[in-house]
């Protein structure tokens, strides 16, 4: 058990597959085998986990990930070698910026399909009635998904007392917010960044950022980007692993989206202990106490270690109906 909680970790810190089977002397395979049969019990502890939460404000964004696939078919192992294409995928992600707390993170194509398929999980795990303030880059097709999650049927009223009755018409809710940045480029070099209001007004919008001292921004959800560049050996630039397919790629993802949550402590969420603690030794008196974006947002009262994580028994829950 402590080989593969070893083995997990050094994963979950971004070292690849082949590299962490040559550091503790296994088979690149076992290595492999170990992430599939994590990743279920993974994304169980998750879901488990992650139900009615509150959050204020979610910021969701997209990475490119450029990732092998057999193409043409059902094909022969020596065939499918051939043919190994690279294909851009892209990995979303939605993030309360407060908490720090990952949500949803997910793979596909940069569609409408995929943007609904990603909205309708962020509205699985927010707790009923919740609708926070949504802050994207300028993709439009989150328009459309928020719209659609986060509307209702509404009769206009008759403006002569005949003719032609006006037909419903579906409306955004009242309480949603959302604001777009969209940034403008010129030979890949950010030259502008303006903001718009989809949903809402500005005051409306400010009003909720202006409770966490906040400007409307993308930046929480890029540099969480940046983590799993760093910490998803697939989704690095330049590597060659064992997990370049997109049901690798989402193993990789469920590991890290565990140990984001639970496991990683996060400087910026630490809050000052009222009185010093003693540590062993001739060392400094601690005076932090470390938390994880689980504890930030409620989840959880502790910091979870990974073989914590991977020895807890997921006990059956009822599954939220769908919204």
């Amino acid at each position: 058990m402590e080989l593969i909680v070893h083995v997990l970790a050094c994963l979950a810190e971004g070292l690849g597959i082949r590299a962490t089977a040559r550091v503790f002397e296994v088979d690149p395979n076992t290595v492999l085998h170990w992430l599939v049969e994590a990743a279920d019990h993974l994304r169980a502890f998750s879901c488990y986990f992650l139900c009615d939460v509150h959050v204020k404000q979610l910021q969701l964004d997209e990475l490119y990930a450029v990732l092998r696939d057999v193409k043409n078919g059902e094909l022969s192992e020596d065939e499918a070698i051939k043919r190994l294409g690279r294909s851009l995928h892209w990995v979303w992600t939605a993030m309360d910026p407060e908490s720090k707390l990952l949500l949803v993170i997910d793979v596909g194509a940069r569609t409408l399909a995929m943007a609904q398929r990603m909205v309708h999980q962020v509205v699985g795990v927010l707790a009923p009635g919740c609708v926070p303030l949504f802050l994207t880059d300028g993709l439009k097709e989150y328009g459309t998904a928020l719209l659609t999650h986060f509307g209702a049927w509404m009769q206009p009223q008759r403006h002569h007392a005949t003719g032609v009755r006006p037909q419903p018409r579906w409306i955004p809710l009242p309480e949603l917010l959302y604001a777009q940045v969209v940034k403008s480029y010129r030979r890949r070099r950010i030259v502008g960044v303006t903001h718009r209001v989809v949903f809402g007004t500005m005051e409306q919008v400010k009003q909720v950022l202006w409770a966490c001292g906040r400007q409307i921004n993308t930046a929480f959800v890029e540099r969480l980007n940046l983590d799993i560049r760093q910490r998803v050996a697939t989704v690095g630039r330049r590597v060659n692993t064992l997990c370049q397919g997109e049901d690798g790629l989402l193993d990789q993802l469920a590991l890290f989206q565990t140990y984001h949550n639970f496991v990683l402590p996060h400087v910026s969420l630490r809050q000052p202990l009222l009185v010093p603690e003693a540590t062993n030794g001739s060392g400094s008196a601690k005076v932090w106490r470390s938390r994880t974006p689980a504890m930030a947002a409620g989840l959880t009262d502790h910091v979870w270690s990974l073989q914590e994580v991977l020895l807890f028994r997921v006990p059956p829950w009822p599954q939220s109906q769908v919204r």
